[in-house]
């Protein structure tokens, strides 16, 4: 761990999800007509190695296949020269296929193909830029949307309403992954219940009613989504810090004419290329950077290890994430709370001052307190009282806004495969609790938001015992945050209500001492068994320990058994390997796999065994 930190006192750990990223940034080449060919080629070879022997591409190892992800690294690979002939190329076209073909890609898919002329911009939702200038008490305006669908979706209203071609598109073409032929297909749309019926007649009158439109109208709409994304282009760090979001900024901005020698034009495409992963043979992408996530959970499982070594690592990580709050910064986060003139938290990337995370910063400031240096009580008091006015009123938290719980979003055709919106959620709050639980000892004024956290955490119990976890693979995830913050804000471990969860936790328990969980149980939890999986994981299993050890079970058989197992699984230079993908960026769609969840987290759960045994 003290090797991997950086020279500057952070620690980065990749950060992979599915084969998605990597091939919208090759499409996105063609789309420029600036393709680097070497890139092309260790993109397709890492696309190769990704399919599985049905053909298939999956969201994460072992999960079924998406026509989606199948259908753009079908297109990929044909664009790099494979033929179709080519028996790889064959299982994924009968995959394709055999899920009713392209025209069943999601939304975001549809619109990349649409600017391919693969498929025609009616097989797409109807997406006006002037959706920039719905006021706040419109249902659905960009602000009722989650950072992350906000952030793509604002550059993918100009994409949507100018309808652009790509400049390099050759002569190859997909037409063989329908079905029926693109240009007679008359189902893109999910219409199986009334409000997705509803939403597409709305989609249909607007469409219709478009060529009334006034052009100054459109201009000016244009104008404001332009220089909406202009504000947050965050240099080399990109939109968000998010790849899909910075993808479509920068073919948005190609669009509305701004040159690609343009500054914000450059370093937009750097910030796109600084996600590359290149390796000798293979190339992928990542979806973003997670430097304050990745040093702020390094920097409390060193701190359990109570290392004389450790001290001076952490000194140094705490003076880069101080640097790193973020306290007057204007942030969208700002128009749910436009009395609160301060600031105080922290982004999951290296910058990306418009979005502050919740999670991050309950989980960065905690790491800070932990040094017990009083260098950084301004930082805490910050971050604190930031929490303490982004809680929602149903106690929670969610991950970068207050109450975006707007369901309403979540039933038009654009959230098609993930969610629009950000409510509470119960490891996020958990988290917050943690922070806020060590927080109050000194400050009793934060008292009442920690009892509202804790009864939304009370309600959002599973009958089983455990709490689902949006942001971690899944239920074993969201229980240990629960049962950390719980200890940490004092609540007696005989409760009835922690019992469950820790017989939940126990019955969980593979034969080898370990945990396991399989991400299908996003998908459904009553046929893949929540808390469990066909193998133990340490990221898992360390989860499963913390969460035993913080409800008192520190003595159990269970505990000792899973503490042997982690000890058995440590590889021989001192770290964990995982395969799986251990985080959910948005479950059923997006999934992710933190490279430094192998490292820390085991460390943790051992160091504290060590603590609280001898």
């Amino acid at each position: 761990m003290l090797d991997k930190q950086q020279e500057k006192g952070y620690w980065q750990y990749e950060l992979e999800s599915d084969s998605s990223i990597s091939t919208q940034y090759i499409l996105m080449m063609y789309f420029m007509d600036d393709v680097d060919e070497i890139l092309q080629h260790k993109v397709a070879q890492y696309l190769r190695s990704q399919q599985t022997d049905n053909g298939s591409f999956t969201l994460f190892p072992g999960g079924p296949g998406d026509v989606s992800l199948t259908t753009k690294a079908y297109f990929v690979l044909k664009l790099s020269g494979d033929s179709e002939e080519e028996k790889h190329m064959e299982k994924a076209r009968n995959f394709v296929l055999s899920q009713g073909g392209a025209a069943k890609c999601n939304v975001l898919t549809r619109i990349l193909l649409a600017t391919f002329g693969q498929l025609p911009w009616r097989g797409t939702p109807f997406i006006p830029v002037e959706i920039m200038s719905l006021p706040k008490w419109f249902p659905m305006n960009i602000y009722s949307l989650s950072y992350w669908a906000r952030t793509v979706i604002v550059p993918l209203s100009i994409l949507s309403t100018l309808k652009p071609k790509a400049k390099n598109t050759g002569t190859i073409n997909i037409e063989e992954l329908f079905v029926v032929p693109p240009e007679l297909e008359l189902h893109y749309f999910d219409d199986s219940s009334f409000s997705k019926k509803l939403f597409l007649m709305i989609d249909k009158i607007g469409e219709s009613l478009e060529h009334l439109l006034p052009k100054w109208i459109r201009k000016r709409a244009i104008k404001k989504a332009t220089a909406w994304i202009d504000e947050r282009l965050n240099g080399e760090d990109g939109l968000g810090g998010l790849m899909p979001a910075m993808l479509y900024a920068y073919e948005a901005m190609d669009v509305v004419g701004v040159p690609v020698d343009n500054p914000r034009m450059v370093a937009a495409k750097k910030a796109m290329q600084r996600l590359l992963v290149v390796n000798e043979n293979e190339a992928y992408c990542q979806p973003a950077f997670s430097p304050v996530w990745d040093t702020s959970f390094a920097m409390l499982a060193l701190e359990e290890t109570k290392s004389i070594a450790v001290s001076t690592a952490n000194k140094k990580a705490a003076d880069w994430l101080a640097k790193k709050q973020l306290t007057h910064e204007p942030g969208d986060w700002r128009e749910c709370c436009p009395g609160f003139k301060g600031g105080g938290g922290w982004a999951f990337q290296f910058n990306s001052p418009h979005y502050p995370d919740i999670d991050d910063t309950a989980i960065a400031a905690l790491a800070i307190l932990q040094t017990q240096d009083l260098n950084f009580d301004l930082n805490v008091d910050n971050a604190a009282q930031w929490l303490n006015i982004m809680q929602s009123k149903n106690g929670g938290y969610g991950a970068y806004d207050v109450d975006n719980t707007n369901c309403i979003v979540d039933a038009s055709p654009l959230a098609d495969y993930i969610s629009l919106i950000d409510p509470p959620t119960a490891d996020i709050t958990a988290r917050c609790v943690m922070f806020l639980a060590n927080v109050v000892k000194k400050q009793p004024k934060y008292q009442k938001t920690i009892d509202r956290a804790i009864n939304f955490l009370w309600q959002e119990q599973e009958k089983d015992g455990a709490w689902f976890g949006r942001w971690g693979c899944n239920y074993l995830y969201g229980t240990w945050s629960v049962l950390y913050a719980f200890e940490q804000a004092g609540i007696p471990n005989d409760d009835r209500r922690i019992q469950r969860a820790v017989k939940w936790l126990k019955n969980n328990q593979r034969e080898d001492g370990g945990w396991g969980e399989d991400n299908m149980t996003y998908h459904d939890p009553s046929l893949h068994k929540r808390g469990q999986y066909y193998m133990s994981t340490a990221f898992q299993s360390a989860w499963a320990l913390l969460g035993l050890m913080a409800a008192g079970e520190v003595h159990s058989l269970e505990v000792k058994k899973g503490i042997h197992f982690l000890v058995s699984a440590q590889q021989n230079n001192g770290v964990w390997l995982d395969t799986n993908f251990s985080g959910a960026g948005f479950p059923k769609a997006v999934y992710l796999k933190y490279h430094g969840y192998g490292s820390y987290f085991p460390l943790w759960a051992l160091a504290r065994y060590r603590n609280l045994t001898y």
